[in-house]
């Protein structure tokens, strides 16, 4: 039995009376800047009890039981439930083969490929890092000692990682490594030349992986001489801090090679998540159309701090404009030129404008936002001149309506793998579960018949998906056989 525990000084100190109000309205403050209480009431909750009962009167114990029998019952904590439960189907995705490899080449040092690499030898393995130049290796060594330093504190452990990491700009370490990862630009044909130079000179067992956004594996595989051996394992930016991996399968990928890889994205300590090799994969789908309606919203004369605003009020980590500029407007203009070429639409004028002005976000410190020291410059908006809940409406239905389109397409096997997949991903508002989770809460048909509305007054865009039918039927079928 352990020992009674025993406050120190400090601690009786902030537990007195007079004391716990003035550090719990500090305390609400941190809280108020971090999540919003209509979204996330247990850390409130519990700072409530805490400042009312304290921890040593008797009264606090019956105080947090009645708290947490009233938080339990609630949609936030099912929903909660609900993703951790997400989190393990992933897991559980890598139990197929022991196969764990031990050197990892990265190719491309660009901010993905580099913060890949540095990623793996934090996770322990043995990285060699090319590039054509060693000017464009230095920064991705920079950024990973800055990732060593925070994540392991110890001189010697961080030495240690940052001897794991080489530089490689012969590309001595193709014919080595156990996993070759292409992370260079979004073209096809330099990714095609790529490959064909990287089959050989490889071992015959390496893995070839590309961290390609959007480009089907099954276009970037038709020079290979055995297409068999190319899977896709697409990383999300920042690599420390986005759990998901994708692990694309085309439909000449092994089902050896697709295991592998789940294996070895669980190995760093991600989450894998197998998806069928179609234009923009599940993510970028989901996401771009999302994106793209608050570009439109920009064009009708809505503020970007409105747009956000209204994102971040459903529960999303960061509005879809600020989001667009972080991950880089060039980039999402060429994924966004991607899928319309395969799903037809047009891209905005204003992101295009953008490029052609070299506002490319964040990192050009100007996009659709100005930045000064990384820190996005907000003007200062009255939300209530701007109907949020139309401006919300229109961002959601477009993604949910696109999560549907690829669960009829079976990108992924299961509403489940779309709901992990947009949290993990994207940080779509874990509280509500995830696009078809939060759409089967709201209603199929409530849904499908607001997209019908905005259909008829904004156009084809929002045309509902016809697998709402099959998701509206199924439902009513389970409706039918539990009464």
């Amino acid at each position: 039995t352990p020992p009674p525990h025993t406050t120190n000084i400090f601690q009786r100190f902030t537990n007195q009376n007079g004391i716990r109000p003035l550090l719990g309205k500090w305390v609400n403050y941190q809280l108020e800047k971090k999540i919003r209480r209509d979204q996330y009431p247990a850390p409130f909750k519990a700072l409530e009890t805490w400042v009312k009962n304290g921890v040593d009167n008797p009264q606090a114990f019956v105080e947090e039981a009645r708290s947490l029998s009233e938080l339990i019952v609630t949609d936030t904590s099912r929903n909660l439930v609900h993703v951790f439960h997400l989190q393990e189907l992933l897991k559980s995705q890598a139990k197929k083969v022991d196969v764990k490899p031990q050197h990892v080449h990265v190719i491309g040092a660009g901010a993905m490929g580099g913060d890949i690499a540095a990623w793996c030898a934090l996770r322990g393995l043995t990285v060699t890092l090319q590039d054509r130049e060693a000017r464009f290796i230095a920064p991705a060594i920079g950024r990973a000692y800055d990732l060593f330093s925070k994540r392991l504190k110890i001189s010697s452990e961080i030495q240690a990682a940052m001897d794991r990491l080489t530089p490689d700009i012969q590309g001595k370490g193709v014919s080595r490594a156990d996993i070759i990862i292409e992370a260079i630009f979004e073209n096809l044909e330099a990714k095609q030349n790529l490959f064909q130079s990287i089959e050989q000179h490889c071992k015959p067992s390496a893995l070839l992986a590309s961290n390609t956004s959007s480009i089907p594996l099954d276009e970037i595989n038709q020079v290979l001489q055995q297409p068999e051996r190319l899977v896709g394992i697409h990383f999300f930016n920042p690599v420390a801090m986005m759990k998901l991996v994708e692990v694309i399968h085309g439909e000449k990928t092994s089902e050896d090679v697709l295991n592998q890889a789940l294996a070895f994205v669980k190995q760093i300590d991600r989450l894998p998540l197998s998806v069928e090799s179609h234009p923009g994969f599940l993510v970028n789908r989901v996401l771009m159309p999302y994106l793209m309606e608050s570009i439109l919203l920009l064009e009708e004369k809505i503020p970007a701090e409105v747009i956000d605003e209204a994102a971040i009020r459903f529960g999303m980590p960061m509005g879809p404009i600020e989001l667009g500029d972080t991950v880089g407007l060039d980039i999402c203009l060429s994924v966004a030129k991607n899928l319309t070429h395969y799903f037809g639409g047009t891209v905005p004028k204003i992101l295009e404008e953008k490029i052609n002005h070299k506002q490319l976000g964040k990192k050009s410190k100007q996009g659709f936002y100005r930045y000064q020291n990384g820190k996005k410059i907000s003007r200062k908006t009255n939300f209530d001149d701007y109907d949020l809940e139309t401006i919300q409406s229109r961002l959601i239905l477009r993604m949910l309506n696109e999560a549907v389109a690829c669960l009829r397409e079976k990108i992924v096997a299961t509403p489940q793998e779309i709901d992990a997949g947009m949290i993990f991903g994207t940080g779509f508002a874990p509280f509500r579960g995830g696009p078809l989770h939060y759409a089967e809460n709201t209603g199929y048909k409530k849904i499908r018949d607001k997209l019908f509305h905005y259909e008829q007054t904004l156009g084809p865009r929002f045309t509902p998906d016809e697998g709402w039918n099959n998701l509206i039927s199924s439902s009513q079928e389970e409706e039918t056989a539990a009464a």
